[in-house]
């Protein structure tokens, strides 16, 4: 049996590893404090779950359009006006089995064998992936504390070359949590419409953004009507195992999509579709608002733990639920630092390893999607070994 190039390709994703290995020694009875993974542990709003519950024994559920349920479409545009301010036409909004397969269907749809696609390092390793499927070359620029982790219009003008036909942007950012501020967004999408290249814009973290509660992220669709946007229900509704997601794209590749996605996965579940209706009632909205209040509050837990163990944080993130460790002071690099942490104090992180390649030795990714109490049990676990660590 010989396997593509493809799948010898491609590199493994180390947060799962990590848990893995966590699973291992939960296995044999040890107490694992899992920060590595970024899985919210609120769950899906109760309206949701009460709307799943009757609909599994009440509903047939038969395939959807495989551009999705039309009134969830519509639920979805209605939530860019009230959240956004932002007026969108449902026949735009694309429902997809999770926010990876609205890549793949944006991947398949924009990318052709050697076009360059222009990214930051440090970037969530799928969406390089995505891109090297379809034949795209990843052109990764490397970025430091000084622009947040993230683009920006300068970096992009002196990265740019030819051949390059697509700039993918994540705000807020895995693995950093932070966000693109609003005028550096817009000069970017600009400056590669500018080119002739298409943007694409990760979004699925732009609700949990730390500012004040009203306060109005901003969306790439703000100031870029033909931006691929993708978001989903996983992060800030909490919904992460229901795989369901969204992307929005100008009314011209509505079709494309369609086609695409009916021959890779037909449609979206169907149950989750229906449930997902109840994420957009007062209640709902209501629920997830306070627990991004709450993961705010975490944030701020963790920053001070991480002061108090000697560990610096470059970047204070402003959205997502991740802090970007640098543990260069150690001495130790970031595989080697999750390695011991994980079996000298049974706490999971994530090595840098998994976002690029650009001082990625130096860096760890913590997710403070957990609960208060583990975080702060993960945290006195950490002082004792850097207490150790250093003496």
């Amino acid at each position: 049996m010989k396997y593509s190039q493809r799948a010898q390709a491609i590199s493994p994703f180390f947060a799962m590893a990590f848990s893995e290995k966590a699973a291992r020694l939960e296995a044999q009875g040890k107490h694992v404090v899992k920060l590595n993974i970024g899985e919210p542990d609120f769950g899906a709003p109760p309206d949701v779950l009460t709307a799943m519950r009757e609909l599994a024994h009440n509903t047939r559920l038969p395939y959807t359009s495989a551009l999705g349920l039309p009134e969830l479409r519509a639920a979805i545009a209605g939530f860019y006006q009230s959240a956004h301010q932002i007026e969108l036409d449902p026949q735009r909004i694309v429902v997809t089995a999770g926010a990876s397969a609205a890549l793949l269907l944006l991947a398949a749809a924009f990318v052709d064998e050697g076009d360059r696609v222009i990214m930051a390092d440090p970037s969530y390793p799928c969406n390089r992936q995505f891109i090297k499927c379809f034949g795209g070359k990843v052109q990764t620029v490397p970025t430091q504390a000084d622009s947040r982790f993230q683009l920006n219009k300068a970096l992009l003008e002196q990265h740019w070359q030819p051949g390059t036909r697509g700039l993918m942007l994540a705000t807020p950012s895995n693995p950093t949590g932070t966000a693109v501020a609003g005028d550096e967004l817009a000069a970017m999408c600009e400056f590669a419409r500018s080119k002739g290249a298409w943007r694409i814009v990760d979004e699925i973290y732009l609700n949990l953004h730390h500012g004040a509660a009203g306060a109005t992220p901003n969306s790439a669709l703000a100031f870029d009507d033909e931006a691929l946007v993708i978001n989903s229900f996983s992060k800030y509704f909490g919904m992460t195992g229901w795989r369901l997601g969204w992307c929005v794209v100008p009314e011209r590749a509505v079709d494309v999509m369609e086609r695409l996605a009916q021959n890779y996965y037909i449609c979206p579940s169907t149950l989750a579709q229906k449930a997902a209706l109840q994420c957009f009632t007062p209640s709902s909205i209501a629920v997830c608002e306070s627990r991004r209040e709450t993961l705010i509050k975490r944030k701020n837990l963790v920053l001070t733990g991480l002061q108090k163990c000697g560990l610096a944080v470059p970047v204070e993130p402003d959205g997502a639920f991740y802090v970007y460790i640098d543990v260069s002071s150690t001495g130790l690099s970031a595989m080697t630092f999750c390695e011991r942490v994980l079996q000298e104090a049974h706490v999971a992180l994530t090595p840098g390893n998994d976002f690029g390649d650009y001082q990625s030795e130096h860096y760890v990714r913590l997710s403070f999607a957990s609960s208060e109490a583990e975080l702060e049990e993960g945290l006195a676990r950490l002082a004792l070994f850097m207490e150790r660590l250093n003496n």
